[in-house]
């Protein structure tokens, strides 16, 4: 589980592919020494699995995960080449402070930006959400984007909109995705549960 909250900037270091999987090599600055065998990271929003860990690297510390073929079919990891930044965090320990919101990892769709606005030293986005999510995407609500927690604006029909501060801007991937790119949307958790509840009739 996480928070949508990144903690690192790290980098593609390398890509093998073998058979259906690509195993990346990833660069970060977390200590190698705290990154265990198996756990997990977001990593732009998909939860991976660690396989192995080094010191070393451009940024400090080198791990590596595989994307299976799910994944790749559907998230943005398929597209990811060497020198790819990505937004990183570790999963949520019990007890740590929830900045953004539950997020599991589970990547729904990679959705395109339909545009970019800067406006002084904010961007807003726009994304087109398929039908099948899009009522699950409420203004004022919470969407994981490309493993970021942001806040819905505006919806419109499959259209929503969310506005990035500085910080979001400087501190993740934001500053370098733009109209035509792809990013990976999960949806709120709780907004999936209480669809799938309302499904139900009311017992008598």
């Amino acid at each position: 589980m996480f928070t949508g909250i990144v903690t690192d900037l790290g980098q593609i270091a390398g890509i093998k592919a073998h058979n259906d999987v690509r195993t990346l090599t990833i660069a970060t600055r977390y200590e190698a020494s705290s990154i265990e065998i198996g756990a997990s990271i977001s990593c732009s929003g998909v939860c991976l699995t660690v396989t192995s860990v080094q010191e070393g690297g451009p940024l400090g510390a080198l791990f590596t995960v595989d994307a299976a073929p799910e994944t790749l079919a559907i998230t943005t990891a398929a597209v990811w080449t060497e020198g790819r930044r990505l937004n990183l965090e570790r999963a949520l320990a019990m007890g740590a402070e929830l900045g953004g919101h539950l997020v599991t990892g589970h990547v729904d769709a990679a959705i395109p930006v339909v545009s970019r606005e800067d406006l002084g030293e904010t961007s807003r986005y726009v994304f087109e959400a398929p039908d099948a999510l899009a009522r699950f995407i409420a203004a004022k609500g919470s969407v994981c984007l490309d493993g970021t927690s942001l806040t819905v604006n505006t919806v419109e029909g499959g259209a929503f909109s969310c506005l990035l501060i500085p910080h979001t801007l400087a501190v993740t991937t934001w500053g370098d995705v733009g109209r035509g790119d792809r990013v990976n949307l999960e949806v709120d958790l709780m907004a999936r549960y209480a669809a799938r509840l309302a499904e139900f009739p009311r017992g008598e």
